[in-house]
């Protein structure tokens, strides 16, 4: 056994997986073969979220059943919407309330006590059930927070379309539903990151689906993490609410040892392949707004990140002024990355039940030794 310490688990292979395929070098990323062009490209949500859980792509009629399924699992008990309403009242952070959220979905759900909680049909019905329900869930709090009434969810919508009609009350114009299938489709799954990981270790102790999805949650909810994006776009209304260039105001707050969200990233030593695919989409979405601030500002902060510190953007970078040119509020921006990655989280929990083995890791011991144990008066 190596006595190396890899600080943050770097480099360490820890396990097999036939879920995402990652080049860092190259910035390459694909889900199960696919590449994630042609899957952001001609892939819905709900067909990814199938591939990841089946490790296939559904049939015309597989598909249709799935969604069907999954559409009509989304309402929430009003019990749950109580409590999220409850939540909303005490101004909880979004990423806390969907902790105790998916946490709480468990005691509605009938399969939360299956007596094996590797059993594979039964998970992937609380799969289902999950994932149906966290829009509906997050679309409420977030209307409750502004002091308006949920909106029910449509079996007639799409799963992304269907988020945002909660979400603003109006049924979204088809650019925008497709927009944001295809950023839930980038964020669906990416190997081996944090929160992933978590949800595989609290899986590995046989633990239970909705345990591991919410240990996740929590992980997630690290600005080291699932927060950047949203970080992202405080920096851009910061750079529009100065004076300064973009360019200008990088510097100044780099000089000021001030740290800039969306760059670099653990795997990838060139540009994040979701970064390129979103960017083409802010670029598009400007256009048609007519107002290319925001799209503007990101481009020429990436070329003097690039120029003076050599580091790509990440996909946080991108999705900030993609998701705030919908009208999506900054601070969902993390939900909304959590809903769009339960999907893998899920994936990633399915097959470690498939062949467990408990993650244990061990730390060296720096520490004193063989100390006497003083007493009480002495200390």
């Amino acid at each position: 056994m190596s006595d190396d310490v890899h600080r943050g688990l770097e480099g360490v292979l820890v396990a097999e997986s036939e879920l995402s395929y990652i080049d860092g070098d190259a910035g390459k990323l694909g889900y199960l073969g696919y590449s994630i062009e042609d899957l952001a490209r001609e892939a819905s949500y709900e067909e990814v979220v199938y591939l990841l859980w089946h490790g296939r792509l559904p049939d015309a009629e597989e598909l249709e059943s799935f969604c069907t399924w999954t559409a009509e699992t989304r309402a929430l008990d009003e019990r749950l919407l109580a409590e999220i309403e409850n939540l909303a009242a005490a101004d909880e952070e979004p990423m806390a309330a969907l902790r105790t959220i998916v946490s709480s979905l468990s005691a509605y759900d009938e399969d939360a006590d299956h007596e094996d909680v590797t059993d594979i049909d039964a998970n992937l019905r609380k799969a289902c059930r999950i994932t149906a329900k966290i829009p509906t869930a997050l679309a409420a709090f977030e209307r409750f927070r502004n002091g308006q009434a949920a909106v029910a969810p449509r079996t007639d919508l799409s799963h992304a379309a269907n988020f945002l009609y909660m979400l603003n009350g109006e049924e979204p114009d088809a650019v925008l539903a497709e927009t944001f299938d295809m950023a839930m489709v980038l964020h669906a799954d990416h190997g081996l990151n944090a929160s992933t990981f978590s949800a595989m270790v609290t899986a590995s102790t046989l633990s239970d689906l909705h345990s591991a999805v919410t240990a996740a949650v929590g992980t997630l909810s690290g600005s080291l993490h699932g927060g950047a994006n949203a970080n992202v776009m405080r920096m851009l209304q910061e750079v529009d609410g100065s004076d300064a260039d973009p360019r200008t105001w990088v510097e100044t707050a780099l000089a000021e040892g001030r740290r800039v969200p969306g760059f670099g990233h653990r795997v990838y030593e060139v540009k994040d392949p979701r970064a390129r695919i979103l960017g083409a989409k802010s670029k598009e979405l400007a256009a048609a707004a007519g107002d290319d601030r925001w799209y503007d500002y990101s481009t020429t902060i990436e070329e003097y990140i690039a120029e003076e510190k050599g580091l790509a953007p990440n996909v946080d970078f991108y999705s900030a002024s993609t998701y705030y040119q919908m009208g999506i509020p900054v601070d969902a921006y993390t939900p909304i990355f959590a809903m769009s990655r339960v999907a893998g989280w899920i994936a990633h929990v399915l097959e470690q039940y498939e062949d467990n083995r408990l993650i244990r890791p061990r730390a060296r011991y720096v520490g004193e030794k063989d100390l006497p144990f003083p007493a009480l008066d002495e200390r």
